[in-house]
């Protein structure tokens, strides 16, 4: 919101003539209204293993963070060229291995990754499309540079929290509005529902389209619930689904109908007992047989994990000039593997100063910061790398740009990092914004809301 000299930014005048005329008074009224519409509207999420209970609100923060037209249109560009390298990534690994017989990438690294599926190797996706649903996460560093942190190309959440924070925050605040151009997110649900109609399997000409979810102890359940409402889709679990000759069908009130295109929040190893995990009482036996037919899509494509592997980040620009003949749009974070010699030997001897993280975590899981480490915790983390070096990365420490937060009483700045959420459908598309995440702990760089972080209303400004 401010510059380095403590100007106001532009884009944010109004915003920050609007907050400066609120008392504590008038930020804990507004902020207690927004509590009890997450209450009512039971936005809530699930950190398991927590011994304090199963579900909780996901803190907000009612200062939206803004971002000017200018800045989000290199932001979508970006993502937009990022999305298609990965595409064409992941189909060719699972086809002809091109980029592996012309060493863009070490073939051990994609062969020996978790999130490669053997299983997909020749299989045919409808019209070329792995990557349908993409959430990428996108910092500023200090000098100014907008980074890509990580790509999130399997099952991305978070979507839901976009959505209810604009509309709760369009509900207590509505005042905040008045003299900005803030560009719709609201329409997210239509764009998902063309999508997912438009990679229908051929010959589906009005698809039959369902979410599958897991149960309600997921911790993303408020969310597929809410996508399955608002787009008016079934909401299935495994044992709602069944495979009979080859075609998936739903158990209805009416019989079983036929099942064209599955937005599935499962995971791969659980999808199908038959071809993956034996032991999954999630999944839908044969189902893996009717997609490899092409009988039914799956969204996202099964093995998307090597594709947002944290490893192979490491080469994504590299797969942006290869494919695309591009120069990438957005930079990333300087990234060291264990399985590289001189590589291992800078990290042992920066440990103090890098993020070490695995592989194949997520939601901040798996992950250690060195400068607020002991020696003895990177010590132990080391000999993890040395014992599985494909397992596990290290990265420059970044700090992430920060953002005001009302916080304990007063506003402080809070380091925060955004996900823009993507569509690949006809093309691919993006909703203006996206989920800015808040490192609510003071001096935390980690924004996951499973570790302690919260969300805010994201506004891009300008026309467009």
């Amino acid at each position: 919101m401010f510059g380095a000299g403590g100007a106001v930014h532009p884009g944010c005048a109004a915003l920050h003539a609007v907050f400066d005329g609120w008392d504590e008074a008038e930020f804990e009224r507004r902020m207690a209204r927004a509590n009890a519409t997450f209450q009512q509207l039971g936005i809530t999420f699930t950190v398991y293993g927590d011994s304090r209970g199963a579900e909780r609100l996901i803190p907000f923060d009612p200062i939206p963070r803004v971002i000017p037209g200018p800045e989000w249109a290199t932001i979508e560009a970006g993502i937009r060229q990022r999305i298609r390298a990965l595409n064409l990534f992941l189909h060719d690994v699972y086809h002809e291995r091109r980029v592996l017989a012309d060493g863009v990438i070490p073939t051990a690294l994609v062969l020996g990754g978790a999130g490669y599926q053997r299983h997909m190797a020749g299989v045919d996706v409808p019209r070329g499309i792995y990557t349908h649903i993409s959430g990428i996460d996108v910092i500023r560093d200090v000098d100014g540079r907008l980074l890509v942190l990580e790509d999130n190309v399997r099952t991305p959440s978070g979507i839901s929290y976009v959505l209810e924070n604009r509309d709760v925050t369009t509900r207590i605040m509505p005042d905040l509005f008045a003299g900005t151009t803030v560009r719709p997110v609201t329409h997210y649900p239509e764009l998902l529902l063309s999508t997912l109609r438009h990679v229908a399997p051929a010959g589906a000409r009005d698809p039959v389209i369902v979410i599958l979810t897991p149960g309600v102890f997921n911790s993303a359940y408020f969310e597929h619930s809410f996508l399955a409402r608002r787009m008016g889709v079934p909401l299935v679990e495994g044992r709602d689904l069944t495979v009979r000759d080859g075609r998936v069908y739903m158990r209805t009130t009416r019989g079983q109908e036929r099942v064209d295109v599955i937005y599935r929040r499962i995971d791969d190893d659980i999808l199908d007992p038959l071809a993956f995990r034996t032991d999954s009482i999630l999944g839908v036996p044969g189902l893996f047989f009717a997609y490899r037919s092409g009988n039914v899509t799956l969204v996202n494509a099964i093995g998307n994990g090597i594709a947002d592997d944290k490893v192979i980040y490491r080469f994504v620009p590299d797969l942006i000039r290869y494919y695309l003949g591009e120069e990438p749009v957005l930079g990333q974070v300087e990234t060291y593997l264990p399985l590289v010699p001189e590589d291992m030997h800078f990290i042992e001897q920066h440990a103090g100063d890098l993020v070490f993280k695995s592989a194949n975590e997520s939601g901040g899981y798996g992950m250690l910061i060195g400068p607020q480490s002991t020696r003895d915790q990177r010590d132990s983390y080391l000999a993890r790398m040395r014992a599985n070096p494909r397992g596990y990365l290290a990265q420059r420490t970044i700090s992430l740009s920060r953002a005001p937060c009302w916080v304990d009483g007063g506003i402080e700045g809070r380091h925060v990092d955004l996900r823009p959420f993507a569509l690949y459908g006809e093309d691919v598309v993006l909703i203006p914004g996206g989920l800015t995440r808040v490192a609510l702990t003071r001096g935390s760089l980690v924004v996951n809301s499973s570790q302690g972080g919260g969300t805010k209303d994201t506004w891009v400004t300008g026309n467009g």
